[in-house]
């Protein structure tokens, strides 16, 4: 009977994606839907939610179902992606995904729907498609032809028995292949191959030599390549780049060179996309009010519909941050020269307008086409110190413009009087409407990897956010909410920043992990992002803190890029453009060209329909996860590399989550994510205490819980594959022996089709 009672309890809530994709690689037996909410204790009424994010996950590429209901990654055909033309008899052409991962799960075969383009393709051929399930099958719907290329593998050369061999760096990866052209490749190398060949008789050749894998700088170029993200451009599309730098700025620009217009970037930015100016306005209609310029590099000018440049941006959709480099969307001589808003410069700008209630309202908004040039280019930190210092002063002095300049961190203190003191008084107002409509404040850190001049790891530490930050944000969110509805009072189309309301699977799986924590949340409450921002009030100081931000965090939908408004409900907007990063995204380059043709401001300027609006946001989207997904892997793989000078140290570390089959931890301060197994806690065996997510050992009543700070040994850190693997520090689960059978209930054997074998998963994963 306290059996029963006991599963009457609770669930803790969903796990993560992280957590379902580590139980699927550590499941010795097939993981579907039935095993994975066993595992993660999770009771009738959580079913729902977890199907639902089982299907997200699908919809993402990280997990497919194969037969026998077991779970695999990268079954599910994303909606969009790259596919290579294996059949073609005239009348119906086929294709199959070019990068398949789901092992023992059969490469789907997709018809293809060429649109009036009768046997336009042909066997070989790549294609960027939409897919959609029709009937039994799979439709591809192609977007555009690509380069012909062979099947690529990232691996490291080994030497074994006189002969040279590939091991692949991806955890599927399970097999070995004999090298057939080693082009200069040198045992322990890091390097691209072209697999050719079948079933065993598999070869690789080595296409291109990358160096040593474990070299800080091989971790970017490893996701770099894992990920397809181009990061060379043609030395046809270098010429054009070139050719259009020489532009002159054109005719018609508004002169705003008087203006003391400032940039506030980070201290290591080269590429600056925005600058901003504030002051008290003189309109008598809008009394205690401000106006304001956004001023943002002019792209579209430069970047024209149909060009190479174009062409190009689009196929990368966005700039990839690495913490040794960037992959820019737009060649260097544009991305960090010519549109690159620069000190002392005449520069080609965007300006939006703004006139700023005393309340923070924007009143209204104009924009223009205008040559700036730049008061100055501020580093973050500078900016805050500077704004820091007038502060004190003011309290003592009679004129700011008297403080000496070593106390305004090298700013200009007449740039301090002119432009940051009205820019902050501005901003003040803009934060006061920021607080009244309550946007989702998840207050998380945010790792800084700092490297040397040789790229060799000084530190890894959580970024810190100051005041200055939060400003250049607010004016930017002022700017694209300004963007949106100028397109929208034009009846012009909108490539919109949407982020949905969660569902409501997914607010019931928080509200039932909020219960564990005697946390209340009513659904029957229209809810807001301010209701999730109360709840983080509650939880006050309580260890549980952060566990609960990231768990407001899961809560939340996907942003994603279209041209149908839903609204953005993280900042509790209702329309919302991306305008303010052109050199960096090109959903913002969009917004551009559409503000420019429908204000009629000149050459550049573009009005696609609505299917192409809607085609566009769904490669960005996807290539923007496709970016989020390379760079947090890589800050992964550098943490590896950071703490594997520290295996065998004790340190530590903080409990994160914890399930039937063990828990995960991070180290303080530094981050990194690892599963200490249930298994490797030695001979006891632990009860998984689901309502109060700890484990609890059936003898010594030892727990290990949630939020729980504890030492722990570090065993392993691969700094290759971002992986990381802890043990308790009287090293238990190293030689103690296998764990006792956890008891059964009585019954009936359960018997377990099983067909192929799970597939070993990676690791998953600025201004607005």
């Amino acid at each position: 009977m306290a059996k029963q009672n006991k599963a009457k309890k609770p669930a803790p809530g969903l796990p993560t994606r992280q957590q379902i994709l580590d139980f699927i690689t550590s499941s010795d037996t097939p993981a579907g839907k039935r095993e994975i909410a066993r595992a993660f204790g999770l009771h009738a009424q959580d079913k729902i939610a977890l199907k639902a994010l089982l299907r997200d996950m699908a919809d993402e590429g990280l997990i497919d179902s194969a037969p026998g209901r077991a779970f695999h990654k990268m079954g599910g055909v994303p909606k969009v992606t790259v596919l290579r033309i294996t059949d073609s008899d005239g009348d119906t052409v086929w294709a199959v995904p070019e990068r398949w991962e789901a092992e023992g799960v059969p490469v789907p075969r997709l018809r293809v729907r060429e649109r009036g383009k009768h046997s336009a393709l042909a066997v070989g051929d790549r294609i960027l498609a939409r897919t959609e399930e029709a009937g039994n099958g799979l439709i591809a719907h192609p977007m555009k032809k690509l380069a012909r290329g062979e099947e690529a593998v990232l691996g490291v050369v080994k030497e074994e028995g006189g002969r040279l061999y590939l091991h692949g760096l991806e955890k599927k990866e399970r097999n070995s292949f004999v090298i057939s052209e080693r082009n200069g490749a040198e045992p322990g190398d890091l390097v691209m191959a072209e697999k050719s060949g079948r079933g065993p008789r598999i070869f690789a050749k080595v296409t291109e030599v990358l160096g040593d894998p474990f070299a800080p700088r091989s971790f970017s170029l490893i996701a770099i390549h894992k990920h397809s993200i181009p990061n060379v451009f043609s030395e046809e599309l270098l010429q054009e780049a070139e050719r259009v730098a020489k532009h002159d700025l054109g005719k018609d620009r508004e002169d705003l060179r008087h203006i003391p217009i400032v940039a506030i970037d980070p201290s290591d930015a080269r590429d600056h996309d925005d600058a901003v100016w504030a002051s008290p306005d003189d309109d008598p209609k809008n009394e205690g009010g401000w106006k304001a310029i956004v001023a943002i590099a002019d792209v579209s000018y430069y970047v024209r519909p149909g060009s190479l440049l174009d062409s190009e941006a689009r196929k990368r959709g966005n700039s990839v941050y690495f913490p040794d480099r960037v992959v820019p969307m737009l060649p260097e001589v544009l991305s960090a020269d010519v549109c690159s808003l620069k000190q002392g410069v005449d520069r080609a700008a965007m300006a939006c307008h703004l006139q700023i209630s005393a309340r923070g309202e924007i009143k209204g908004w104009r924009f223009t086409r205008a040559v700036v040039k730049l008061a100055a280019n501020i580093a973050y930190e500078d900016a805050q110190a500077a704004i820091d210092a007038a502060g004190e002063k003011m309290e003592v002095a009679s004129s700011p413009c008297a403080m000496p300049a070593e106390e305004l961190a090298g700013v200009d203190p007449a740039l301090v009087d002119s432009t940051l003191r009205p820019l902050w008084a501005c901003w003040r107002a803009l934060n006061k409407a920021r607080e009244k409509r309550e946007p989702l404040d998840l207050d998380l850190p945010e790792r800084r990897i700092m490297l040397d001049e040789k790229g060799r790891i000084l530190s890894v530490a959580p970024r810190e956010r100051l005041d200055a930050h939060k400003l250049i944000e607010d004016y930017m969110i002022a700017a694209n909410v300004a963007a949106a509805k100028a397109l929208e009072a034009r009846k012009a189309p909108v490539m919109y920043r949407v982020h949905e309301p969660p569902s409501r699977e997914k607010l019931v799986a928080l509200k039932e992990y909020l219960k564990t924590l005697e946390v209340e949340f009513a659904l029957g409450q229209v809810i807001r992002p301010g209701t999730f921002n109360h709840v983080i009030a509650r939880v006050a100081d309580a260890e549980f803190r952060e566990e609960v931000m990231i768990q407001v965090l899961r809560t939340q939908t996907q942003a994603y890029y279209g041209p149908q408004n839903a609204g953005h409900f993280g900042l509790a907007l209702g329309s919302y453009a991306h305008f303010t990063s052109p050199i960096r995204r090109y959903a913002d380059l969009v917004v551009h060209r559409a503000l420019v043709e429908s204000n009629k401001l000149g050459p550049g300027g573009e009005l696609p329909t609505d299917a192409e609006m809607e085609r566009t946001g769904e490669v960005i989207s996807q290539l923007e996860r496709r970016a989020m997904e390379a760079e947090r892997e890589t800050v992964d793989r550098y943490v590896a590399a950071y703490l594997s000078a520290h295996v065998g140290e004790v340190m530590e570390a903080r409990i994160t989550g914890v399930q039937s089959f063990g828990f995960f931890a991070t180290v303080d301060g530094v981050g990194g994510d690892g599963l200490v197994p249930a298994r490797d806690l030695g001979r006891e065996y632990f009860r998984y205490d689901e309502a109060a997510q700890k484990l609890v050992g059936e003898e010594t009543g030892e727990e290990f819980s949630l939020g729980q700070r504890l030492p722990l040994r570090l065993v392993e850190a691969n700094p290759v594959s971002g992986a990381l693997r802890f043990e308790l520090p009287d090293g238990k689960g190293s030689g103690s022996g296998p764990r006792p059978e956890r008891p059964r209930k009585p019954g009936p054997p359960r018997v377990l089709k099983r067909r192929g074998r799970p597939a070993n998963i990676k690791h998953q994963g600025k201004k607005r």
